[in-house]
């Protein structure tokens, strides 16, 4: 089952390098991307209300590519990799290489851009 989860303003949610157990679906409030570098954090941009955030490293294991922050108090649903693999082991299998295929060029894409 998926889990209720409140963070507040200036808390981050995850962190840049982090293992990913779980994905989150924003509910209410605002968050930030943050990419680290150098001694800084560069601004990538924001998540709303209806967005997932979290999801590329929560789908093909790899680190957690950026940092997410809330500049609003937030309420999230935290989603399990038990309860979504439930749901995807359920899909067609070209549907579980689709989000294989796209995740795995998402991820190059961004290794490309230059911060």
């Amino acid at each position: 089952m998926a889990n209720k989860k409140t963070i507040l303003k200036d808390e981050f949610l995850l962190r840049e390098g982090e293992h990913s157990d779980h994905m989150y679906w924003l509910q209410t409030g605002q968050l930030v991307v943050l990419k680290r570098k150098g001694l800084e954090d560069v601004q990538l941009g924001h998540i709303f209300a209806g967005e997932l955030v979290g999801e590329m490293s929560f789908l093909d294991g790899e680190p957690r590519s950026a940092t997410v922050k809330a500049i609003t108090d937030c309420e999230l649903i935290a989603i399990p990799r038990d309860v979504f693999d439930k749901v995807f082991v359920g899909q067609p299998t070209w549907f579980q290489g689709l989000v294989k295929t796209l995740t795995e060029r998402l991820r190059k894409t961004n290794a490309k851009v230059k911060i």
